[in-house]
């Protein structure tokens, strides 16, 4: 797991006359500068399991060449604000499961609980979330992240028998938390983020193209 780095006491030494000269703190002033170095000399994570069915019975070991993971890390170079690194999660996310999928299997996957027989890699909102969580903790162990920490996943139940599972992020700043929910869409797109109050209700942005029968 990855443990932020502890900061100095922000005091300088000495100077030549005696006097102790105090520093304000600079990592907030600092956070843009960081994300807007390059991703390069990322070395690519140790293999990780995905969920390949429902309710993630079965899974799969992917392991991601150094290739890879620099196109992964290339999504969060000059970042300068949280909603910005929202952004470039989606497309992490989307490429993730792209690469996963060709070794998992889960290329096949479609939006929500599609049904076919004999279809292999068709993943529920359990297994969708699972899977985002793991890519999301493997964006925060690189130190990719650097407006956002990962969550628990979090579990809405509507109409007593309807239940629905998203991966959570939290903004720093703000300490508010938003949906990362891949299930409504096929293998590799982007994922829906908005905030968290907002699924909990069922209200979606048009962009995760969300029909009322189905929330």
């Amino acid at each position: 797991m990855y443990h932020p780095v502890k900061t100095g006491t922000g005091r300088s030494r000495p100077s030549d006359g005696g006097r102790v000269r105090r520093c304000r703190p600079t990592v907030a002033l600092l956070l843009p500068v960081i994300a807007a170095l390059p991703a390069y000399g990322l070395d690519a994570p140790p293999p990780f399991s995905v969920c390949v069915d429902f309710h993630c019975r079965t899974t799969a070991q992917v392991a991601l060449s150094g290739a890879q993971w620099q196109r992964v890390g290339a999504r969060f170079q000059s970042l300068a604000t949280a909603g910005a690194e929202r952004e470039a999660i989606r497309r992490a996310i989307a490429l993730l499961e792209t690469l996963a999928g060709r070794v998992a299997g889960t290329w096949r996957d479609k939006g929500r609980n599609v049904l076919v027989d004999g279809r292999e890699g068709q993943l529920d909102c359990i297994a969708e979330s699972r899977n985002t969580t793991t890519f999301l903790r493997l964006l925060e162990n690189a130190g990719l992240l650097h407006w956002h920490s990962v969550e628990h996943r979090v579990r809405r139940r509507r109409w007593l028998v309807s239940e629905h599972w998203t991966a959570v992020i939290r903004e720093h700043a703000s300490g508010r938390l938003f949906s990362v929910d891949s299930w409504y869409l096929d293998n590799g797109q982007p994922p829906c983020i908005q905030p968290l109050a907002d699924w909990r209700d069922a209200r979606y942005p048009a962009t995760c193209a969300v029909r009322a029968e189905e929330q």
